[in-house]
């Protein structure tokens, strides 16, 4: 009996040690869904931080080849014809039920028309487009001399009337907007349009007064966590963008980077809920090399996907459709032509064809 005692120890103590270490043990992540269990755990929102039940989301300018916004000189838009197409590729067998849109210009108005008179099941976080009211020359990198002033005090007029005319479309299409945003990215040091911070609150407090709709500021992920509380304050949800292959990531850290940008501002901001309003990666771009094609910008689209709906995260992803009249006109093989699902053609790149 005493032997027998004896000899049972050390096969006592290996099933006691398995069975510890089994209910310690946590799967590594896969090299295609590097994901950090705990930390996704200590991220995931209530469901009601989803606009509109939604997690899947994508930005849409309707945009094609020779048409653009106002650059100074007038716009030239998408006709109505266009606009249905671009609304019934995004929507079909409901990939997106909602869209972002940037401006309260005559092209969005006609966006939420269209929506409404064609009855399409789609609902619109709208864009107020707010124009440079300081002069960032210092900290823009393209700005090489100062903005004078009375082209700023202009803007300034031009900035009301925009804020007037998101609150008139707001409530003329109530059932279409959830949501509104006022500006983009006309905080963070290094735009070209910038807006003190008080400016925006105010303008914020405004716009809040006359809708019932939500209202959000959309900016960089990093000037949220640095500098956000006074405007999160003031906000139903706040916006971020998180672009992991502009700040240098490969797509095997597309995910991970990205929840360590979702993760920086919860941590900053523990009591906002959140919304990712831009997040994508290029298809093409001379700036990026090899860091950019169909293959990586499917892989980080469905990677994100994936993770935003286990967080119940509204995530726009950047963007519909490609737009060349952007970035530079003597590079078009620019990042910034190339973000889209689908090309400026209408041609669904690799994403899409799989889906």
């Amino acid at each position: 009996m005493k032997k027998n005692l004896h000899t049972s120890i050390p096969v006592l103590a290996v099933i006691l040690f398995i069975s510890l270490t089994a209910c310690h043990f946590t799967p590594k992540a896969s090299k295609d869904n590097a994901v950090d269990n705990v930390d996704s755990l200590n991220l995931k929102q209530h469901q009601e931080a989803l606009l509109g039940g939604l997690s899947r989301a994508v930005c849409y300018s309707g945009f094609r080849s020779g048409q653009h916004p106002d650059r100074g000189e007038g716009a030239k838009n998408p006709s109505r014809e266009e606009i249905i197409e671009d609304l019934r590729l995004i929507s079909k067998d409901s990939l997106f039920n909602l869209i972002r849109l940037y401006d309260c210009g005559e092209n969005s108005e006609s966006v939420l028309q269209i929506i409404q008179e064609e009855q399409l099941d789609i609902k619109v976080m709208l864009g107020i487009w707010l124009r440079a009211e300081l002069s960032n020359h210092e900290g823009c990198a393209w700005l090489t001399e100062p903005i004078p002033q009375e082209e700023l005090d202009a803007n300034k007029k031009l900035n009301l009337l925009e804020i007037e005319k998101g609150i008139q479309l707001a409530n003329k299409y109530p059932n279409v907007v959830l949501a509104v945003n006022v500006g983009n990215e006309a905080l963070v040091d290094w735009n070209d349009h910038k807006v003190h911070n008080d400016t925006i609150i105010s303008y914020v407090k405004r716009v809040k007064h006359f809708i019932k709709q939500d209202v959000t500021v959309a900016e960089n992920y990093e000037w949220w966590a640095a500098q956000g509380q006074a405007l999160a304050n003031e906000l139903d949800f706040i916006s971020i963008h998180v672009y992991p292959v502009w700040e240098g990531k490969d797509i095997d850290e597309g995910i991970s980077y990205t929840i360590a940008n979702f993760k920086k501002v919860k941590d900053a901001l523990p009591e906002a809920s959140i919304v990712i309003s831009e997040a994508g990666w290029a298809s093409i771009a001379s700036e990026f090399g090899e860091r950019a094609n169909e293959d990586k910008q499917a892989r980080y689209y469905n990677e994100l996907m994936q993770w935003s709906e286990e967080m119940n995260i509204s995530t726009f992803f950047f963007e519909a459709f490609d737009e060349d009249w952007k970035g530079d006109p003597n590079n078009m093989l620019g990042a910034e032509k190339h973000w889209g699902l689908y090309t400026v053609d209408r041609k669904p790149k690799k994403v899409i064809s799989q889906l």
